[in-house]
């Protein structure tokens, strides 16, 4: 299991709780739309959301409470069993599978 993180910028919607929930958010230059909130959890340093995108891919993003910065923890490209890393990238590296 890999620990590797992706820095992301993401838009959020703040609900009538104040709590965060994420609307879009970029890789790079590529815009993606959350389409669904799969799941959220909460952990000590992290919030955590189970996202599915526009492009049809799932993706676990977490905020950084202490370090006050988004990051991709792991996605998986629709009809495929495991995630590549990185997203958009040209191999396959080690990555969390979404059940």
């Amino acid at each position: 299991m890999s620990d590797e993180v992706l820095a992301i910028r993401v838009e959020c919607y703040a609900g009538h709780r104040g709590g965060e929930t994420p609307r879009r958010f970029w890789v790079g230059d590529r815009l993606i739309t959350v389409t669904e909130v799969l799941d959220r959890w909460l952990a000590p340093d992290h919030r955590y959301f189970k996202v599915a995108g526009d492009d049809g891919d799932t993706y676990i993003i977490r905020f950084d409470v202490d370090a006050d910065r988004w990051e991709m923890t792991m996605f998986r490209r629709r009809g495929c069993g495991e995630g590549t890393w990185p997203p958009g990238g040209s191999h396959v590296g080690p990555t969390r599978a979404v059940r």
